[in-house]
């Protein structure tokens, strides 16, 4: 039986999806099934006249942005990069408005999203060769010119950062009923310790070290479809932008290898050597970024503001992974700095 918010969300699909099938040249829609893996975008699977396809209803990025980001994928897929070419209009619109709401319409891809820690070591090391290798096909097809000056990244300061989380706290009950409020409260107190503790291991600067370009910007296994031990679609290009290539492959490799509180370092190691086979990275400027990004989950506390804001429990079980995953990595510094630096 359907709640209430999923009526809702099939009644508007349903009477949308006439003239987006129309748009988009699918014909008859014969079967519909809302995929609810999705954290952010609401995605469907449509078998329709022209072939089994993936609608998306684009709701966490400007329609322009997603109009620019979902054209380059048509570039990459000519050069044989796994990314789903999206469906165009008559007039050659990647995305189409009806009803308030944008839309668009991919190539459905069969496959399986795995978790990095999942993968054989090989399959590891062809996943970091394929970031370098969307990072070499970004350089020629990416949607703009990249800035002379290298991107700036903010480095957020101690008292900012603990200003955010006492209001985080204050906005937690005083005396939690759940047990997911009490882990909260818990984490967010530790947290502020280790803030106080690591106070002067703040990044320098703001402009970080390395190459930079356009990036995918959420490589994660959610975003990845594999079959037969490789990668066959790359999704969501909602978060194209220029940034360092080092913040890039930090942040994937802990997304796709800290799993469970823990980083997996042998498979850090194997992401970031089949990397930097395609693109030379230096140690210092993935060191760098590393630093950075350790600090960035020290400061930041975004899963805990979107479970308060949304009343999302996911939310609220991944800040407490991530914050036991930060409290390993910060006693393991040099082991994880070690990982990233294989070759």
């Amino acid at each position: 039986m359907l709640g209430v918010t999923d009526t809702t969300r099939e009644n508007g699909l349903a009477a949308v999806l006439p003239a987006l099938s129309d748009a988009f040249g699918l014909g008859v829609v014969r079967d519909r099934r809302f995929l609810a893996h999705g954290l952010m975008n609401r995605n469907w699977r449509l078998v329709t006249a022209a072939g089994v396809c993936a609608l998306k209803e684009i709701t966490d990025v400007p329609l322009p942005k997603a109009r620019r980001n979902l054209a380059v994928l048509v570039d990459l897929a000519r050069e044989g990069i796994p990314v789903p070419a999206p469906l165009v209009d008559a007039s050659g619109n990647v995305v189409v408005e009806v009803g308030g709401h944008g839309y668009c319409v991919l190539p459905w891809v069969d496959g399986e999203h795995l978790q990095g820690t999942d993968l054989p070591l090989d399959q590891v090391r062809d996943l970091g060769a394929l970031l370098g290798r969307l990072h070499e096909g970004l350089q020629r097809h990416g949607p703009g010119p990249v800035p002379e000056r290298a991107p700036v990244a903010k480095v957020c300061d101690v008292a900012e950062a603990d200003r955010a989380a006492a209001a985080l706290a204050s906005r937690l009950p005083a005396d939690p009923v759940t047990d997911l409020d009490k882990a909260a409260a818990e984490a967010l107190h530790s947290r502020r310790g280790l803030l106080t503790r690591y106070a002067g291991a703040r990044p320098d600067g703001e402009v970080p070290a390395g190459p930079y370009g356009w990036t995918h910007g959420d490589l994660q296994y959610r975003n990845l479809l594999r079959r037969d031990g490789r990668v066959v679609a790359v999704l969501d290009w909602d978060r194209l932008g220029v940034r360092p290539y080092g913040e890039e492959v930090a942040r994937t490799a802990q997304v796709q290898f800290g799993v469970g509180g823990v980083f997996d370092l042998d498979r850090v190691a194997a992401f970031c050597s089949g990397y930097r086979s395609v693109i030379d990275l230096s140690e210092g400027d993935l060191a760098d970024a590393v630093k950075r990004l350790w600090w960035k989950r020290l400061t930041d506390f975004w899963q805990l503001e979107f479970y308060l804001d949304r009343q999302d429990p996911t939310f609220g079980e991944m800040f407490l992974t991530d914050e036991a995953l930060l409290n390993w990595w910060t006693d393991r510094a040099d082991e994880v700095q070690a990982a990233y630096a294989a070759r």
